[in-house]
């Protein structure tokens, strides 16, 4: 009898502190994610927004015109705002546009103006165990199997592939959202950051699913706003194919007006100097209002020099991609020819279309799939839009990625020769062509 009941009290011990380990796992799972979603968690996004002097707490204190990075204004911003801020809830978000346009510092600005309550953000990647872990940093969940064999290191009946390990993060995430929506009304809200580095495999057209059944669902009941930011249009043409409740929000180059007026004042205050509307427009009209770029001008002595500089990059970096070798090329070059050859072709079309429609303050586009039949390829066209070429946006149209690069296109479709140069290169992938398709039957003489 004294062996019996020593035997069940030890077992009585041993699952009072199993039940005990376990109840506090789950709550303290649960308590580091809503930590995370307060005011002031420490990811690196949030530590790097801390770091920067707050215009609106302290203006002007120690801050040099020329390392300001917010000097041109948006009018994108206040919806950005009321996204992050969830004052708008009931859809989930994709942000689209090109590389350069500004779509993350509005985010991250949105994101300061509210000290990051609320908000959790991650930055993609196309390995599922990466994307996994960096969700697990944005949720400060470390996904530890919530099991009571661990205590016995029995491995958990649930120890398996990343997805699973994602749909785990989300399903605690739902509880902390159900908790906040009814302390504060609003929902969270989970930003994907760089969503097309997400690779349009097996792997990552399931993470894709999983995500969007998740933002369709919350979006529903008001309890999490998922936003995605992309680059490139493979992502916006995957998700559409599922949504009921997804807005694109389409980010675009700065309009001529906004930014000479963004330029005037900022040169008027770093620089001291009154620019000339004549020398403002020719900035225009040599890079556009792409943000990357007006930062790079606005901040150099000489803007008409930077303009060339950008200019000459830009045309080094295409034609490093996509430049053709004319009637001499070698066959083991065709396939990679073929795809510069169809960069070219519709480079030559985009400017003819400038040229016939003319050019000023908006791009010449033409539609997908036009520029697919140009091209003679479907799939050549992603890979472009993937080296910011050109970019396709949410209307499926085609141009250039920017204006500095169809001045990059008119400048090479106008040097002499380049017509008859870009014929014979492709007269010679015909011929390639032609040989691979032709089989040369050989007879001989048995008496030789």
């Amino acid at each position: 009898m004294e062996g019996c009941g020593t035997a069940l009290g030890s077992i009585l011990v041993l699952g009072l502190a199993g039940w005990s380990y376990h109840s506090y796992y789950k709550s303290l799972v649960l308590s580091k994610i809503e930590n995370a979603f307060s005011p002031g968690y420490s990811s690196l996004e949030r530590a790097a927004l801390g770091r920067r002097v707050s215009s609106d707490e302290q203006p002007n204190a120690g801050i040099n015109p020329v390392d300001d990075h917010d000097w041109v204004p948006r009018s994108e911003q206040p919806t950005i705002d009321a996204i992050v801020s969830g004052n708008t809830r009931g859809q989930y978000y994709l942000i689209t546009g090109e590389k350069g346009t500004g779509k993350t510092s509005m985010l991250l600005k949105s994101m300061k103006k509210i000290g990051g309550d609320g908000v959790a953000m991650l930055e993609a990647h196309g390995d599922l165990e990466i994307f996994r872990v960096r969700l697990g940093k944005a949720l400060d969940y470390e996904f530890h199997e919530d099991y009571i064999g661990g205590l016995f290191s029995i491995k958990g009946p649930r120890d398996t592939t990343p997805l699973l390990d994602i749909e785990r993060a989300f399903n605690k995430m739902e509880k902390i959202a159900l908790k906040r929506y009814a302390q504060f009304g609003k929902p969270l809200v989970l930003i994907v950051n760089g969503a097309h580095h997400i690779r349009d495999t097996e792997d990552g057209q399931h993470l894709l699913e999983l995500i969007q059944q998740r933002a369709e669902m919350w979006a529903t009941s008001h309890l999490v706003t998922v936003v995605f930011n992309s680059d490139e249009y493979w992502l916006t043409e995957r998700l559409m194919g599922l949504a009921t409740k997804m807005t694109v929000i389409p980010i675009r180059d700065i309009p001529r007006n906004e930014t000479i007026a963004a330029l005037k004042r900022f040169r008027a205050r770093a620089f001291h100097e009154d620019v000339p509307d004549t020398v403002l427009n020719q900035v225009y009209n040599k890079i556009g209002g792409r943000l990357r770029f007006l930062d790079q001008v606005g901040k150099s002595p000489d803007m008409l020099e930077a303009c060339s500089k950008i200019l000459e990059k830009e045309k080094r970096w295409f034609l490093s991609q996509c430049w053709i070798f004319g009637g001499d090329l070698d066959e083991e070059a065709e396939e990679q020819q073929d795809f510069c050859t169809a960069g070219i072709i519709l480079a030559k079309a985009l400017v003819e279309r400038a040229a016939m429609n003319g050019f000023e303050d908006t791009l010449p586009r033409i539609p997908l799939h036009e520029a697919r039949q140009l091209m003679t390829r479907a799939d050549f066209i992603r890979q472009h839009d993937h080296l910011n070429i050109v970019t396709i946006d949410s209307e499926a149209m085609v141009q250039a990625d920017s204006v500095a690069m169809q001045n990059v296109f008119k400048d090479i479709c106008s040097q002499k020769g380049f017509s008859e140069h870009l014929q014979a290169t492709i007269d010679r992938l015909d011929e390639l062509e032609s040989l691979g398709r032709t089989k040369e039957i050989i007879m001989k003489n048995p008496r030789e």
